[in-house]
């Protein structure tokens, strides 16, 4: 019971610590979006455009593109806290699952995303979310399964994410997004092998 505690304690003083990092994050989204905004939207040419090659360089810029503050805003919440959950791992575990769920939710979204303009973080919170959740399962302790279980009961709505619903919500990102999640799961470990 006391080492639960400790854990306890442990682990809300390591979120204390990365919301430095967390607030830097929104901070630089928002930064970029007002950019965006002054310049009219034109850094959106950097989003993914499905099949075309003028589209690759959108894999890894998109996440940090918005089409407007409602959009921004209703990532960030999701973004942030999952951000934290993830950072619990450390930072080179961050980075690495970052760089494969933007990596392949992008590549799969730009594989087989609807003609048009995909942009936007969701892509990168479903892949958050589906490594939590499968990161509890694999490798399961009281730390990983307690935050798969907030992850469920808060944001267990994103699973309705993964179909078709509204014409300007890419789906197409959120089911690459949480596939490349999953494959994070698999891929992160083998990746810090070599760092």
């Amino acid at each position: 019971m006391h080492s639960l505690v400790d854990q306890f304690s442990q682990t809300i003083a390591a979120l204390q610590m990365n919301v430095p990092f967390v607030l830097t994050l929104i901070g630089c989204l928002l930064a970029i979006h007002i950019l965006n905004w002054i310049v009219g939207f034109r850094l959106n040419i950097l989003g993914i455009y499905p099949r075309k090659l003028f589209g690759l360089p959108g894999i890894f810029f998109s996440p940090f593109l918005h089409g407007h503050f409602n959009h921004l805003f209703f990532n960030c919440i999701p973004l942030a806290i999952l951000t934290s959950f993830v950072l619990l791992q450390g930072m080179t575990t961050y980075l690495c699952v970052s760089f494969i769920i933007i990596t392949l939710g992008g590549l799969g979204t730009w594989l087989i995303g609807r003609k048009g303009l995909h942009i936007g973080a969701s892509g990168l919170i479903m892949g958050y979310w589906s490594y939590l959740l499968i990161d509890a399962y694999y490798h399961p302790t009281i730390l990983s399964v307690a935050l798969a279980a907030v992850c469920l009961y808060y944001f267990g709505g994103m699973i309705f994410n993964l179909f078709p619903s509204e014409v300007s919500s890419s789906w197409e990102a959120h089911v690459s997004g949480f596939l490349a999640g999953l494959a994070a799961s698999y891929l992160t470990p083998m990746l810090l092998s070599y760092i």
